[in-house]
């Protein structure tokens, strides 16, 4: 695959006028086009309305006692998913690095293989669907307890992407669960493991075909370069030369590899097979969680340099190590990885002092060691910049949050539950119908979009500022993600004519329902960590005020519409 820019029409969050209203909040009239253009319509500048008691998002001391609710809040919407009260009084009561290493010490979820297994998705008759993947990764990522690890292995799914949509054949949803629990597994591990175990995984391989990747031959066969040029274009180095800090050495765009470097790291990546008995794959899926295995037959052995750097002839699994070994120890690594990291979970443009910090924890834990994505990812989240009020990073700050993580986002803030326990909701990537999104959905292994996207025709182009998430944003987009929500909020989001994903009663909004003000303070703590501005919030209050509770409808219409209205906002959907 060659690097890709893709041209999408100028984003519209603030200009694009919601459609009409329908559904379930009609009767309410309070998604019209003049509603939501006011919502958009406050300073913008993340000041909070200062009713709810949240406080504002100064800098903290990152120690107990000193964190408002709204700080734990959007620390919690960073390092996680979601933030409900109980885990705000917690990071309060704890203070930011204690309940961090709390949680990536917490005892893992369900595995995505064994839950498919629980719920009977090992049947041989049904070995070709990819969808219960889909039905595995929303339980995953809305019912897990451990929120922190899954939220930073969806954030590592999206920087090494094998995706669902590009897996067939022979049992594709587990293939993809075994990936997934990969990405867990070694989500706070050491880089160097996380590679390798990514390298000989059979979803990655069967993906970027290294799968089955056979050495050259006198017929004039040559090995696939697929999975050697994408290892370090996307999973390593990138593509130009890097300071410490991220920025371009020498201040010019200089390759890190070329063409005679592909070609001959394709060659190591060559013998590699599925590590099955023959015909196994037809009856079980067990061999696509296994590394896969080499087959020395199969094997370019033949000595090769790559990034200056000798690979010797011999044994193939002794090359791997080697060539993984260079990518590794790069000095891009720290900085290109980092940097992607900060953009999943805190801001799309991150300043070079902040990637340099991450990238220094990278290259060296505190204790000699390389790689520690504990320590990388303490380090993104605990950052001074991360952690200080939005404010003094300058208006660009933040990032715009992913429409996925939007829907995961409302279902655990609200206790969202599966109406029949089988989590049953498919692939969520229409555009027009639902969320442009789905976990492990990526089109490409390029991701949704590009770590390096910058809107066309806006602001952002004018300061040459990447704001990746706008590359699935659009008109279609927008109208898609509030409908889908729209309903979602009031009747949850249906898999079959009989399996929901819903929350069956906003039983602590309800209880606020007749007190506006308390009810939108509650929804903009818990969904926007406070950052409504007072105008904002003040538009919400005087639209649910137009429906008097006095039905049982009319409060839930008024929960509802609070929660919609908030999630539409252009300063909830920029998370800061």
């Amino acid at each position: 695959m060659e690097t890709l820019e893709l041209d999408v029409p100028p984003p519209a969050l603030v200009e694009e006028a919601a459609p009409a209203p329908r559904g379930p909040l009609a009767a309410g009239a309070l998604l019209s086009t003049a509603a939501l253009a006011a919502c958009g319509g406050g300073s913008g500048d993340g000041a909070t309305s200062g009713t709810s008691g949240a406080g504002s998002d100064t800098a903290p001391d990152p120690t107990a006692g000193n964190i408002t609710p709204a700080q734990a809040a959007r620390f919690l919407q960073q390092a996680q998913f979601s933030s409900s009260e109980a885990e705000i009084a917690a990071v309060q009561s704890q203070g930011y690095t204690r309940w961090l290493d709390e949680q990536m010490s917490a005892s893992s979820h369900t595995s995505g293989w064994d839950w498919l297994v629980a719920h009977g998705y090992q049947q041989v008759s049904i070995r070709f669907n990819s969808g219960y993947a889909d039905h595995m990764m929303w339980n995953q990522l809305i019912a897990a307890k451990d929120a922190v690890r899954k939220r930073v292995a969806l954030a590592w799914s999206e920087i090494m992407v094998a995706s669902t949509s590009g897996i067939d054949g022979y049992w594709p949803s587990f293939a993809m669960a075994a990936y997934w629990d990969l990405l867990n597994h070694h989500a706070f591990g050491n880089y160097r493991e996380l590679l390798e175990a990514v390298t000989l995984n059979p979803a990655m391989g069967a993906y970027l075909n290294t799968l089955g990747n056979k050495k050259a031959n006198a017929a004039g066969r040559v090995p696939d370069e697929n999975y050697a040029r994408e290892v370090m274009q996307l999973f390593t180095i990138g593509l130009h030369e890097l300071n410490a800090d991220g920025t371009l050495r020498g201040g010019t765009a200089r390759e890190t590899y070329g063409p005679d470097d592909v070609s001959s790291l394709a060659c190591v990546f060559t013998g590699y097979t599925l590590d099955a008995a023959s015909r196994e794959q037809e009856t079980n899926p067990a061999p696509l969680r296994r590394p896969m295995k080499l087959d020395p037959t199969l094997h370019a052995g033949d000595a090769v340099t790559v990034l200056g750097q000798s690979i010797p002839a011999g044994d193939g699994a002794a090359r791997l190590q080697r060539a993984l070994d260079i990518l590794f120890n790069h000095a891009n690594v720290g900085p290109f990885i980092g940097r992607q990291l900060i953009q999943r979970l805190v801001s799309s443009h991150p300043s070079a002092a902040y990637v340099g910090r991450v990238a220094a924890a990278f290259n060296d834990n505190g204790a000699g060691v390389r790689g520690d994505l504990r320590a990388v990812t303490k380090a993104v989240l605990l950052d001074p910049e991360a952690r200080q009020d939005p404010a003094q990073n300058g208006p660009a700050w933040g990032k715009l949050r992913e429409p996925m993580i939007r829907f995961v986002q409302w279902a655990r803030t609200f206790g969202a539950t599966s109406s029949d326990g089988e989590w049953i909701l498919w692939n969520l990537s229409d555009p027009s119908t639902s969320l442009g999104q789905s976990p492990l959905r990526s089109p490409s292994v390029f991701n949704f979009f590009r770590p390096g996207y910058i809107p066309p025709g806006t602001a952002l182009a004018e300061r040459k500022q990447p704001a990746p998430e706008f590359q699935i944003t659009n008109e279609n987009s927008v109208a898609g993600y509030l409908n889908f929500m729209q309903n979602t909020i009031a009747w949850g989001a249906w898999g079959s004519s009989t399996s929901k994903i819903w929350v069956e009663s906003y039983t602590r909004e309800m209880a606020l329902v007749a007190d506006s003000a308390a009810l939108v303070d509650r929804v903009n703590l818990l969904l926007a960590a406070g950052r409504l501005s007072a105008a904002t919030v003040a538009t919400i209050r005087s639209a649910i005020d137009t429906i008097n509770p006095t039905s049982d409808w009319a409060r839930k219409q008024r929960v509802w519409s609070a929660i919609m209205l908030t999630m539409a906002c252009p300063e909830y959907l920029v998370q800061q």
